[in-house]
């Protein structure tokens, strides 16, 4: 699943939470606590896109064209808070669903959320302030579902991100017709568009209309099979800008172990990569990345051998995330070796 955010907000970090039933880790403005207070003080939190210790994940899309009563502007803007909500209590669809069901009306959105889970759960749910309608991923004929910043049951004359839809949804038919190649002995086919260097390097860093000058983050959670241990659910994080930093996969795990660079610094409430991501942005701009960074093949490389190990049981928990902490800093150090 790619959320790729646009907002106001540049200054995104990640976090992790120990929620009522679930841990997780979402994506936060850096400035959420002070936000929260000024605007909803008995909010739990809000979150902008994440993934739980169950495997259930959730992002939204901002919509223009769902809106159907006249609940004020102070009572609206509260999809950060019911994600907050849906990650720290929810382990699939089933339960999220029940969440849209028994929240107090009006629930104070208007998005898209699209959510997987453990399960085999893939869905998209165009929420407002009354009601909500489903959209099961799995029956879409090409696998797959775009979804930018409109709706299918809203006021078509209203819709906003029709090019960007058009543009990504153009990218995925291409997809088929692109050619093979060799990348540091490794064959990348067709389906690597599934995957998150797929997603990234396909979609998010190519360039206009999908990148914009709002353009605030881009993740791919890699979800689970069914019956595969949930934990294993990885949240693919560039922060900042997409052509500007490169991924580094986080997970949720029993404590946090989210890379000291993706979370609030010492020194301030910012991300080190954000901050650099947003640097280098004012240096280059909004142009197109279609390779990635040089530093994404090590990290690959050597995240598929010590999540690899966990998975078949080579490794413990305690022992891949021991791995995983001497990984994201060897990465770090790359990275800032290179001289970017």
């Amino acid at each position: 699943m790619l959320k790729h955010r646009d907002t106001g907000e540049l200054n995104n970090r990640l976090q992790w939470f120990q929620g009522e039933k679930y841990s997780f880790v979402g994506l936060v403005n850096s400035s959420w606590e002070k936000e929260r207070v000024a605007k909803h003080p008995f909010a739990r939190g809000e979150v902008w896109t994440g993934t739980n210790s169950a495997g259930f994940s959730i992002m939204n899309t901002a919509t223009y064209d769902l809106k159907d009563d006249k609940v004020a502007d102070e009572f609206m803007d509260r999809e950060g808070e019911l994600m907050y909500r849906a990650l720290e209590i929810c382990k699939d669809v089933s339960d999220f669903e029940v969440l849209l069901d028994t929240l107090s009306r009006p629930m104070g959105v208007e998005a898209n959320f699209g959510v997987i889970d453990a399960y085999g759960g893939a869905c998209y749910y165009e929420v407002n302030n009354h009601k909500w309608t489903k959209f099961d991923v799995n029956e879409e004929e090409k696998g797959y579902r775009v979804v930018t910043n409109f709706t299918m049951t809203g006021r078509p004359k209203q819709r906003k991100g029709v090019d960007r839809y058009n543009r990504a949804s153009k990218l995925m038919n291409e997809v088929p017709k692109m050619s093979y190649r060799t990348d540091s002995q490794r064959v990348y086919l067709v389906k690597d568009i599934y995957s998150h260097k797929g997603l990234f390097n396909v979609i998010s860093r190519s360039g206009s209309p999908i990148l914009r000058d709002i353009t605030a983050c881009s993740i791919v959670i890699e979800g689970v099979k069914s019956g595969e241990n949930p934990l294993h659910t990885v949240m693919w994080t560039c922060l900042g800008l997409p052509t500007c930093i490169p991924y580094i996969p986080v997970l949720v795990l029993d404590s946090d172990h989210i890379p000291f660079y993706l979370k609030k610094g010492k020194s301030g409430d910012n991300a080190e990569f954000c901050d650099l991501a947003l640097s280098e942005k004012a240096k280059r701009g909004l142009e197109p990345r279609t390779e990635g960074f040089e530093v994404e093949k090590f990290i690959d490389e050597k995240f598929d051998v010590i999540i690899e190990n966990w998975r078949e049981g080579k490794i413990d928990t305690d022992q891949f995330g021991s791995f995983y902490d001497t990984f994201i800093r060897m990465a770090y150090k790359q990275y800032i070796g290179t001289g970017r």
